[in-house]
């Protein structure tokens, strides 16, 4: 274990302006350069790497998976498992910009994911984490920081501009379906597609969580490290689960709660309150 009193702190204000606080509420996602430094991610990156690579459930090859299991190898709330990952993720840094950005005094931890897609790795389908989370509340927001250099081919993730003020559009989970019949909304909805190209280790986009959203493939032969972390405002609550994967968020991630209850479980402290 290291000396948690050696890791980077990730304490520092990094600052907005009103010209990217907007152009996030009004895209539903934007990039920013340099969240973090080379130098503090390339310090928690073989930590998350080591932790990520003693958790991978996979143990078939990528082609006898399906379109989900192609995507990536997926880790969720690898802070539990780790006190320097724990570190990395509650970040006040970038809880503070998560709290910015959406317009909110303070935000909470949802979860947080590692996302790593590996070499041959497929897509990941059009989808939004939204239809997955049962909190009442619009200000959801992921963080999705590359752990290594990004290259063009790979790029950053795509999304479809404005949608997230369509709201709930589609209860479909992450799918070859999802993918068809959301490719199918948005050009239906003539909605602009962004993808932000290469990226810097450091770098982060953010998107609401009603943001529609997919990823390319990775044809290189290199992994493509990301850690994400979700926030929401710290005043949500829970709502009555109205699908499966909404019953399972709930136990998994809200655990003891209940519809009504502010989403508050030991599982979601809050990271970032303004003036606190």
């Amino acid at each position: 274990m290291s000396d948690l009193n050696k890791l980077p702190e990730l304490t520092s204000d990094y600052e907005l302006t009103k010209e990217q606080i907007q152009e996030f509420q009004e895209k539903g996602h934007i990039k920013l350069s340099q969240v973090a430094s080379s130098e503090e991610v390339g310090v928690y990156r073989s930590i998350i790497g080591e932790k990520v690579k003693e958790l991978n459930y996979h143990n078939k090859p990528i082609e006898e998976r399906d379109t989900y299991g192609k995507a990536f190898i997926q880790v969720s709330n690898i802070w539990e498992k780790s006190a320097e990952i724990q570190r990395f993720v509650f970040a006040r840094r970038f809880a503070k910009i998560a709290a910015e950005l959406l317009g909110v005094d303070g935000v909470r931890i949802y979860h947080d994911q590692a996302l790593f897609k590996e070499p041959g790795g497929g897509i990941t389908p059009w989808h939004q984490d939204q239809i997955y989370w049962p909190v009442d509340t619009d200000n959801f927001i992921t963080m999705w920081m590359p752990l290594v250099p990004v290259s063009e081919e790979v790029g950053s993730m795509n999304f479809a501009n404005g949608s997230h003020k369509f709201g709930y559009i589609s209860k479909l989970a992450i799918s070859d379906e999802s993918q068809k019949t959301l490719s199918q909304y948005i050009e239906a909805k003539g909605l602009e597609v962004e993808n932000y190209g290469a990226l810097e280790a450091g770098d982060a986009t953010w998107h609401y969580g009603w943001t529609l959203h997919s990823a390319p493939g990775n044809p290189t032969n290199t992994m493509r490290e990301v850690m994400t972390v979700i926030y929401y405002a710290d005043d949500a609550k829970v709502i009555e689960p109205d699908t499966n994967a909404r019953k399972t968020d709930l136990q998994k991630w809200l655990p003891g709660l209940a519809p009504g209850d502010l989403a508050a479980s030991k599982l979601n402290p809050i990271l970032y309150k303004k003036n606190v």
